[in-house]
């Protein structure tokens, strides 16, 4: 059958600052520069096909994604639905805070004004299941850390401490088969 790759876009300011980014754009540092024309090079290296780059609107996985697409010249195009989840009240706080770390155990839950990890996977469960649809074609997709747990999900049980758990490294790739 099909597979897809994704990608988490690279460091951020507020990833060195420890602060939860969600749907507040932080740009890229430099160090996260490096990493998308690393991850590009890799990607060349090891010979990964890749026939469309998909990207968060957001500018830290745009800027991912237009490094690795100049690299290894491949089309990428913007897809809202890898739009990091919002998380409400705790934008701009502490990621590893007690607070947060308890409402993120919560999938239903908004966060005063964000958006439930329930809703965050339903947009992306239907991402993919579009991309399922292709299967003769290989996806890229470049978005955020919330983004790469409901896509975990989506091949895997997990708990709810393990969900809200899981995270991956910028600008690690991983693959998915269907």
């Amino acid at each position: 059958m099909g597979h897809f790759y994704f990608v988490r876009h690279g460091q951020t300011v507020w990833n060195v600052e420890n602060k939860i980014c969600g749907a507040t754009d932080s740009p890229l540092t430099e160090l996260g520069h490096k990493q998308a024309v690393e991850l590009a090079q890799k990607i060349i290296q090891e010979q990964i096909h890749v026939d469309k780059i998909l990207y968060s609107p957001l500018q830290r996985a745009k800027d991912t994604a237009l490094h690795i697409s100049e690299l290894i010249g491949v089309p990428a195009d913007e897809e809202v639905r890898l739009y990091e989840q919002n998380f409400g009240k705790w934008e701009s706080t502490a990621r590893d805070g007690e607070e947060f770390k308890k409402d993120k155990a919560n999938f239903a839950i908004s966060y005063e004004g964000g958006e439930s990890m329930l809703r965050l996977c339903q947009r992306i469960y239907n991402l993919i299941d579009d991309i399922k649809k292709e299967p003769n074609r290989v996806y890229l997709l470049v978005a955020h850390n919330g983004i790469s747990r409901a896509v975990e999900s989506y091949f895997r049980d997990m708990t709810n401490e393990e969900y809200a758990a899981f995270g991956i490294k910028n600008c690690d790739i991983r693959r998915y088969d269907f």
